[in-house]
């Protein structure tokens, strides 16, 4: 059994200083705190060769992630990320692919597949599974010549509910490879079910990393988020599905993003969270 422990990586450099940055702080008290990476200054100027925001802040962040993450497997332990925005993935996704094959489970109401062409303003948080599949800016796309961080075919993208939104804006299509669940296709079977059903893709290699974007959980629960839409996954919903995709040996680590404790003054969405996120990682400590 590998013991949970918190890495702080409030970066928003993916997207923009919302408050989303406060997340740490306002998730899973009480747990061991191993670390804290710091990102660089935020510029709010796209840039012009990439057409991202903050290429080189993400791609210098993503690498001094990835080494704090990284002391963290080898000391045989499971980081627990707290963002942060999505774009934080890739320094976690880097220090497991500086190690072997590793699928990802990815959780999110987007599918954040964008390329800087159809992203409106730049942000990393809206492409970061396009750059961890390889699709996009080297600078981010082949981090320490390492990319693909992850192959499709050991993705599943779970629960998303964007597609009409997606395709309006031009977002390139998902890979035939990949496998994608969208939140119709979750309610056919079953959240339990349905994750039960994709386990073995996540397996085929070393391990496998759970990302968690809160937005994946409905609107009218989980509105502190920055780009809300109708729908999503309910609390016990997102619960079966941690405690599945937790409770398996192959899961080396999580991460959660996106959550704004400034958009919850009075920190009762946050103690919900708190408790689903405890729920889950507690399958850990059932199956050691």
């Amino acid at each position: 059994m590998r013991e949970p422990v918190i890495i702080e990586a409030p970066s928003v450099l993916g997207l923009r200083p919302s408050g989303v940055q406060d997340l740490p702080a306002a998730l899973l008290g009480g747990m061991a705190r191993v670390g804290r990476v710091e990102a660089p200054v935020y510029d709010p100027k796209r840039d012009v060769e990439t057409g991202v925001l903050n290429p080189g802040g993400i791609a210098e962040y993503s690498v001094q992630l990835a080494d704090v993450v990284g002391e963290v497997l080898d000391s045989g332990r499971s980081p627990v990320v707290l963002g942060g925005d999505c774009s934080i993935l890739l320094g976690n996704l880097l220090a497991l692919r500086r190690r072997g094959r590793y699928g990802l489970l990815f959780l999110d109401g987007h599918t954040d597949f964008y390329q800087p062409s159809a992203e409106p303003t730049g942000e990393v948080a809206s492409m970061e599974l396009a750059l961890a599949t390889g699709r996009g800016p080297r600078l981010l796309a082949d981090l320490e010549g390492r990319g693909p961080l992850v192959l499709d075919e050991d993705v599943v993208a779970f629960g998303f509910r964007d597609a009409v939104e997606s395709a309006a804006a031009g977002m390139q299509p998902l890979p035939l490879r990949l496998c994608a669940l969208d939140l119709d296709d979750v309610r056919t079977v079953g959240a339990a079910e349905a994750i039960r059903q994709v386990m073995g893709r996540l397996t085929l290699g070393d391990g496998f990393w759970v990302h968690l974007d809160v937005d994946v959980l409905d609107d009218a629960i989980m509105p502190a988020v920055d780009y809300r839409q109708p729908g999503g996954l309910s609390w016990a919903e997102l619960e079966d599905v941690l405690r599945t995709a937790l409770a398996h040996e192959g899961a080396v680590g999580f991460d959660v993003t996106i959550f704004n404790p400034r958009l919850d003054p009075d920190g009762t969405i946050a103690a919900r969270l708190t408790e689903c996120l405890r729920r889950g990682l507690s399958a850990r400590t059932r199956h050691a």
